[in-house]
């Protein structure tokens, strides 16, 4: 296969290994992606920093290991060759990490993340760092102190946050695939909205080395990609325990990509798929029911046992994650204060350490971080705690218990991803409230520690881009990829 014949929207991680075991070069891979960029970017704002050196002495190393033949090139990685792009709240040597933030603007990260340095241990060409709301904080990538992203299906639309550069990019063809990470829907609805595929993973399932915290028993890292398949293969190497990371589990990670294929002999009639019907009120779009409730009828159709279930506590979901969030958020960000690293307060306007923390915040922090501290810290004050806290933790424990009761009766749940598909740019910056809602189906999953999934499903009559939610047991993104691929070859 010649890669320079196949658009870069279109290509898969299998054409890029596929071309490369056919002559094509890594190199000349990197550089058609570039060249989009440098046409694409300035519409869609998807990147922060471009870190071309590392990407091209990669790609060099790739063109000899394939030159080379024999076992070698049988040797590569799973991800040999592959354009991937990482969210700027992921550190990568030689690079910034702004997590989209003034307050971090001139930081450059000593070392590597955990998944930074296992995906270039498989090959993959890392391009540079993506756009993404300050501190992962935003459902719209607007929050951004660099700009916001567009999507690129409709550059008057947002891509969705916070993880908006990391969709977009797939979206636009500046990467073959790309990592984000998730706190409340921060992969799955930017994947919704740019019609690519997000994975969250459960829970512990992939390192948070290295990954700029907002809340810490919330965020997941996870891929975005153009197919289901491609998905898994990514998440197949980011994967693992990592000692770095005291939470990562141990539990062994299952060949993703074998079982898929393994599944594909088996019967669809063994596949139990439930329907909460909390994810169905009045507040969804019209088209989003239209596609997702078509897209779970042809599911059902093809033999999967589709129930409806439900999940009674999912109504006190956004409540209590933005207590639970923005407390955790409030803890995280203390750090900021500018003694260590990243912005610092001129001196002439400081005269004092406590002056200068207050000057620092206010002016390295944007409106919404600010909002979320605030809120953080008053849910944690002396007085409150146990009124707000305490309580969204047992709410928490509610939630999770709705899906270990469900997980008794089906494999897999379904539900919209997002209420709309992507909303105008500016449509809800004034209206905080709006834009939490936003978060509505994605939410549980974190709160759950379940994995999760969202895959394109259909468009409006506008052609904007409408993605089904799959989400699964603890550890089983087997069965997710399963159902997410069943959905996909229907499309």
């Amino acid at each position: 296969m010649n890669l320079e014949t196949k658009s870069t929207e279109r290509l898969t991680i299998h054409d890029v290994r596929k071309g490369l075991a056919s002559g094509s070069s890594a190199v000349a891979l990197a550089e058609r992606h570039y060249s989009c960029i440098t046409e694409t970017d300035p519409n869609v704002h998807a990147w922060l920093a471009l870190t071309r050196e590392r990407a091209m002495a990669q790609a060099e190393c790739i063109d000899e290991q394939f030159h080379a033949g024999g076992e070698v090139a049988n040797s590569v990685g799973l991800l040999a060759g592959v354009p991937v792009g990482v969210k700027d709240v992921l550190v990568m040597q030689g690079a910034p990490a702004t997590a989209g933030s003034k307050i971090l603007e001139d930081y450059q990260p000593p070392y590597d993340a955990t998944v930074v340095t296992r995906l270039e241990a498989a090959g993959a060409v890392l391009m540079g760092k993506l756009n993404c709301d300050e501190f992962a904080m935003g459902s719209s990538n607007e929050n951004s102190a660099y700009g916001p992203v567009k999507n690129p299906r409709s550059l008057e639309h947002v891509p969705g946050g916070s993880s908006g550069g990391s969709a977009a990019a797939v979206a636009a063809g500046n990467c073959v695939a790309s990592l984000g990470s998730d706190t409340g829907g921060s992969i799955r609805q930017p994947a919704s909205f740019c019609g690519v595929v997000g994975v969250l993973p459960t829970y512990s399932r992939v390192s948070r080395y290295g990954l700029i915290a907002f809340a810490s028993s919330l965020d997941r890292v996870g891929p975005f990609a153009r197919t289901v398949r491609d998905a898994a293969k990514v998440l197949s190497v980011i994967a693992g325990h990592d000692p770095l990371d005291a939470t990562s589990s141990s539990r062994p990670v299952p060949d993703y990509v074998a079982e898929l294929d393994a599944s594909a002999t088996r019967p669809a009639s063994e596949l139990r798929l439930g329907v909460p019907a909390e994810y169905f009120s009045d507040g969804l779009d019209p088209e989003v029911r239209t596609a997702v409730e078509g897209a779970i009828r042809q599911l059902g159709e093809k033999g999967c046992v589709v129930k409806p279930i439900s999940l009674p506590h999912t109504r006190y979901a956004i409540p209590a994650y933005y207590v639970i969030a923005t407390a955790e958020a409030s803890a995280n960000l203390a750090r900021f204060d500018g003694v260590r690293y990243g912005y610092r307060a001129p001196a002439e306007e400081a005269k004092t350490l406590s002056e200068m923390y207050r000057r620092t915040r206010d002016k390295g922090f944007g409106a919404e971080v600010k909002r979320r501290i605030m809120l953080g810290t008053y849910v944690l004050s002396a007085g409150y705690y146990d009124a707000y806290y305490k309580k969204a933790q047992q709410v928490r424990r509610l939630i999770t218990q709705d899906f270990l009761d469900a997980f008794k009766e089906v494999d897999a749940i379904l539900t919209p991803t997002a209420p709309t598909p992507a909303f105008l740019l500016g449509e809800k910056s004034d209206d905080p409230l709006a834009m939490y809602l936003a978060d509505i189906f994605t939410v549980t999953a974190n709160l759950a520690g379940i994995c999760g999934m969202s895959v394109p499903c259909g468009r409006s009559k506008t052609d904007l881009p409408i993605g089904l939610q799959i989400l699964g047991k603890h550890f089983d993104e087997s069965t997710v990829f399963r159902v997410a691929q069943m959905a996909e070859d229907l499309q």
